[in-house]
């Protein structure tokens, strides 16, 4: 019992010194269209005290108990049922299968899971429509812009800006809106409609953890990343949000970048190759993004100091003379794919949409208001 009793001791000084070294060691490197401008900067968040080491047990431990994993929950293919009516379309035309009907894509992710995605959508567009549908990833949100001005892809799938920009220059009609499981984080004052599905979402400023940055007067002279010029969250609503907080986004910074996605931004803030950024809400923990995998500490080295205010959700648009009948199939068929389980998996896995919705051609006109009072500066619609 004695002799236990010294081992005991030994083993438990040795837990202690190990513990020591550990903590001592260093940390490794690593929809309403908004009608103002508001953020609440986030308070600082205290570090979590360290917790003494659990002393070693003096028995040895039971084994546990088995526990069978829960399977996942299995989602069905999607079914792309066929409509009742689907268009007509002849050998030759827009539609068929030697005329397909391009759809363009903003590249506002990653752009190989953009394109997997779109892939499932056209084909199953094809079997409910009765159409023939091709993708395209453009190379940036103005290549998607200008692919529909000149009839190179009659559908976009646009976002916010980008859609109101092909409206007022080439005529592009926004014909759906995406609902999403409403995203916040912690600064958030709408926190409580968290998982609600909503026509709207918000943009975050971002800050790398140990540039010291906690309010928008800590910008100056540092490093900002934003999304795309042609971006809502990304671009042009933080420079509205900038301007009004007392920085200029053109002066202010010791240097800018368009890193091109929002997973980008996140990645150059996390890396510190950009001391802060901007993207939409919460791109640390969105699903479709999925950093946490491949950046599991992201929480605790990007923080989030600002939201903007409400901004109505991106969609899907058509050029001015699409036809009437191909538009109808089209609303249709998303709509039918939203109801689906496995329809509405496979829009997740594209812009993380839960749904989309038949929209006005007038959905956006609050934001279009918006922006023309900030000015070409700041929200440099066409003219």
């Amino acid at each position: 019992m004695k002799r236990a009793r010294v081992l005991y001791m030994a083993f438990a000084i040795l837990l202690v010194f190990a513990f020591t070294l550990t903590s001592c060691a260093p940390a490794a490197t690593p929809t309403a269209a908004p009608t103002e401008v508001q953020v609440q900067p986030t308070q600082p968040v205290a570090a979590a005290p360290t917790e003494a080491p659990t002393a070693a047990p003096t028995e040895a431990p039971t084994a546990a108990a088995t526990v069978a994993p829960t399977a996942a929950p299995t989602i069905p293919p999607a079914a792309c049922a066929p409509l009742a009516t689907q268009p007509t379309v002849k050998a030759g035309d827009l539609g068929s299968a030697d005329k397909p009907i391009e759809i363009t894509f903003v590249p506002s992710g990653d752009t190989g899971k953009i394109a997997t995605a779109g892939n499932a959508i056209a084909d199953c567009l094809n079997k409910i429509t009765g159409l023939t549908f091709n993708i395209e990833v453009g190379t940036s949100y103005a290549a998607s812009i200008e692919a529909m001005g000149a009839n190179k892809a009659q559908v976009g799938f646009l976002n916010t800006f980008s859609a109101v920009a092909a409206g007022i220059k080439y005529g592009v009609v926004p014909v759906l809106a995406v609902v999403r499981n409403y995203s916040t984080n912690d600064v958030d004052p709408d926190k409580a409609l968290a998982g609600q599905s909503e026509p709207f979402y918000k943009a975050e400023f971002l800050a790398n953890a140990a540039s010291g940055i906690k309010s928008f007067a800590d910008l100056k002279g540092k490093t900002f990343c934003f999304v795309d010029p042609a971006s809502t969250s990304g671009y042009i609503i933080p420079r509205m949000i900038l301007k009004a907080n007392g920085i200029d986004p053109d002066t202010d910074f010791s240097s800018t970048q368009n890193a091109g996605s929002h997973n980008n931004v996140a990645i150059a803030v996390y890396k510190g190759d950009c001391d802060a950024g901007v993207a939409y809400v919460d791109i640390r923990t969105d699903t479709t993004a999925n950093l946490q995998a491949t950046y599991p500490d992201i929480m605790d080295k990007v923080t989030v100091f600002a939201d903007s205010d409400r901004i109505p959700n991106d969609g899907v648009q058509v050029v001015k003379d699409f036809p009437t009948e191909y538009t109808t199939a089209l609303v249709d068929a998303m709509v039918s794919m939203s109801a689906d389980p496995g329809g509405a998996a496979m829009l997740k896995s594209l812009y993380n949409a839960n749904a989309y919705e038949k929209i006005d051609p007038t959905f956006y006109a609050d934001f279009t208001k918006l922006c023309n009072t900030a000015g070409p500066d700041l929200c440099p619609l066409p003219q």
